[in-house]
């Protein structure tokens, strides 16, 4: 159980585990706020592989490998936004023409009044 020096290396060796043993692959995230310390560690319970930083360089890395991780553990693949030349069926045939259709906008719903503050009765 050593600490990678090195973000490239951890991440390729965390995702080279998981490919291996996707079963049995497990990943922990520790962060401590009181000492700004993230840990990261993977491990197949043969194999266990730590990442520990104080940088917060590391947060858009840390977020691009725990997505990537999540999706490998679900069996899904990344979702590619889908370009705007993409073949659709359109309202009009007529390329470029503007629907009629107006959009209205609703109005600002009522609010509730408040009650009057009662007035204190002064006591004789």
């Amino acid at each position: 159980m050593v600490y990678f020096q090195s973000w490239h290396e951890f991440q390729d060796a965390a995702e080279a585990l998981h490919k291996n043993s996707p079963q049995n692959t497990r990943y922990v995230v520790k962060w401590r706020a009181c000492e700004g310390k993230l840990v990261l560690k993977v491990t197949d319970d043969v194999k266990c592989l730590k990442f520990k930083t104080y940088s917060s360089i590391y947060l858009n890395r840390f977020e691009a490998l725990n997505l990537s991780l999540m999706e490998k553990m679900q069996n899904r693949r990344a979702v590619e936004p889908q370009s705007a030349n993409v073949d659709t069926p359109r309202d009009s045939p007529i390329p470029g023409a503007v629907s009629s259709v107006a959009v209205t906008q609703a109005a600002p719903a009522a609010g509730v009044k408040k009650k009057k503050a009662t007035k204190k009765k002064k006591g004789n």
